[in-house]
């Protein structure tokens, strides 16, 4: 497809492959001839994508031998038991932040409508990286209204997580609104993720609410697609009702 080395295109399709287990731990992946033939590309491409599995630590390549899987990724999937701020609480815990751009603006027309601003009116924008051992695992592009977001700077973002600041204002959250969708990385956002342009990344649009149902934070999240996931975890009580989700499609 255009918009991609084809080597890193087709290391995509590999990686996925061992991480899924269609080539079990200590076993060989299929020859270079063979991945020649299936994907109609040229040897050089081959190589070039099991050279860069190999530096991710995936396969070792042996001379004569062949090509063998190092690992696969888990096992089993995670299990989605925390309860919403204990997920925002472990994942602030778990990641180390890059505050790359506050400022007091006017959004977009579509963020005031849904923050409910008033014609004219600013709000705290807060752009963040997320990162795990030096590895970049997630962009958050958050809007809180001004009458919030006055006191929070660059500073307080450093020490603490958006959530937690609005929380040590009084705030406490209600309902919580989720879209899960994808985009492609464009130069400016692969460079921050360090990620390949026009890889696909994970978006999780939030709205939140305060406990009186006043729109306290809009959040978008963009994930490279190779380093997470979403995980949910719907009970009996709640399988008919919109807290399961559903896919909206359209033309």
């Amino acid at each position: 497809a255009p918009g991609g080395a084809l080597h890193r295109q087709l290391y995509r399709v590999l990686r996925d492959r061992i991480r899924r287990g269609q080539w079990a731990t200590g076993g060989t992946i299929p020859t270079e001839e063979v991945l020649c033939g299936q994907f109609g590309v040229s040897r050089i491409t081959v190589r070039r994508a099991l050279a860069d599995l190999q530096a991710d630590g995936l396969v070792e390549r042996r001379h004569g031998l062949g090509t063998f899987v190092l690992g696969n990724g888990p096992a089993t999937a995670p299990q989605a038991t925390l309860g919403f701020i204990d997920t925002l609480r472990r994942h602030a815990e778990e990641t180390q932040v890059r505050v790359l751009h506050v400022e007091h603006a006017l959004p977009p027309a579509d963020i005031a409508r849904l923050l409910a601003l008033a014609p004219g009116e600013k709000a705290l924008h807060a752009i963040r990286l997320r990162l795990m051992d030096e590895v970049p695992v997630m962009l958050t592009d958050a809007w809180v209204p001004e009458r919030l977001g006055r006191k929070i700077t660059v500073a307080t973002l450093r020490k603490q997580a958006l959530y937690q600041a609005l929380m040590a204002q009084g705030v406490r959250f209600g309902r919580v609104v989720q879209e899960i969708g994808a985009e492609t990385a464009d130069p400016h956002r692969a460079s921050l993720l360090e990620t390949a342009v026009g890889s696909p990344l994970l978006k999780v649009a939030r709205l939140m609410h305060d406990q009186d149902e006043r729109p306290v934070q809009h959040l978008v999240a963009l994930t490279p697609a190779e380093r997470g996931r979403v995980l949910m975890e719907i009970h009996g009580d709640a399988i008919n009702t919109l807290s399961a989700g559903y896919i909206a499609t359209h033309k």
